[in-house]
């Protein structure tokens, strides 16, 4: 059985995983990431996929090669990571330098976010001809289609829900959907809204769950701006399966309830097939260590 390590890199930590070409995660280890100079979060990705070796009963000499998922812009056939927000990689020569430290020539690397669409595309087992879509919510919110077996790129970009203008009722005005919506958006919101400087994203919805009148119109708000934008989607794009991912949603499962009503108001009725494939992620967090170590036996 061929295997693969797979490595979802964060701005705050960096998770690897020892994967089979089935998809089966058979060890998984994770660091914190270290971003204030590029060799110290290169020492830190060389870290977490020792400790997985460590862990495992496996060598590097048995991996078939490697897969990394990289925030931000990404040159694939280059093995290069443009840019990134929350890292210190600008044109940061990956591939080489993973080759030089494993001795391994198959190396994949690509957005964390598409690594992420591959391993649920997998996992789904979605139909080579339809059109499989990934959105992720968290810190960030972004997505990736994959039509037909391929990823669907465009020029390089696709996929940024996170800036698609959304109406802000609170602000009353159009906003980017990451900036009103995302974790660190609800966050804020609440804090304004309801007066409570020491509110966190997660005790926004605890709250709204334990039943807090108060809470319910910020879930209100966050929820409608989401639809908003995936309803772009689905006149756009007329997918035939919706999976969501990221910790805002993954940890609060009761939102994909929230989401379908809500977008039943919006679409007709030929667009309403999608609202029965709409799923939230059961891999959750690994999903960028599983698809990325599946991309290494794709070639893609």
């Amino acid at each position: 059985m061929n295997k693969a390590i797979g490595i979802d890199i964060g701005g705050t930590k960096i998770a690897a995983g020892i994967i089979s070409e089935t998809g089966e995660l058979l060890n998984r280890a994770e660091t914190k990431s270290d971003p204030s100079n590029r060799e110290k979060m290169f020492t830190r990705v060389v870290k977490a996929v020792e400790q997985v070796l460590e862990d495992s009963s496996f060598t590097i000499a048995d991996m078939y090669g490697i897969g990394v998922g990289v925030p931000g812009k990404v040159d694939r056939e280059q093995g290069i990571a443009v840019f990134q927000n929350n890292l210190p990689w600008t044109k940061f020569p990956l591939t080489s330098r993973l080759r030089d430290q494993f001795g391994l020539q198959r190396i994949t690397i690509d957005n964390d976010v598409y690594m992420a669409a591959f391993g649920e595309w997998k996992e789904t087992q979605a139909e080579s001809d339809e059109t499989f879509v990934y959105v992720t919510i968290s810190t960030g919110i972004s997505c990736s289609i994959i039509q037909n077996g391929s990823f669907f790129r465009g020029a390089g970009f696709a996929g940024e829900l996170g800036l698609i203008p959304v109406f802000s009722k609170t602000a009353k005005k159009l906003e980017r959907l990451e900036q009103a919506s995302a974790g660190p958006a609800i966050e804020k919101l609440a804090q304004k809204e309801l007066q409570m400087a020491e509110l966190s994203t997660k005790d926004v919805f605890e709250r709204y769950k334990g039943g807090a009148r108060e809470f319910q119109n910020i879930i209100n708000e966050v929820t409608d701006n989401w639809v908003q934008a995936l309803y772009s989607i689905s006149c756009l794009l007329d997918p035939h399966k919706v999976v969501f991912g990221g910790s805002v949603i993954t940890h609060n499962p009761f939102l994909l309830e929230i989401i379908v009503e809500k977008m039943k108001l919006y679409q007709i009725p030929e667009q309403q097939h999608l609202l029965s494939h709409m799923s939230i992620s059961t891999i959750k967090e690994n999903n960028g260590v599983v698809g990325a170590g599946l991309r290494v036996f794709e070639g893609n």
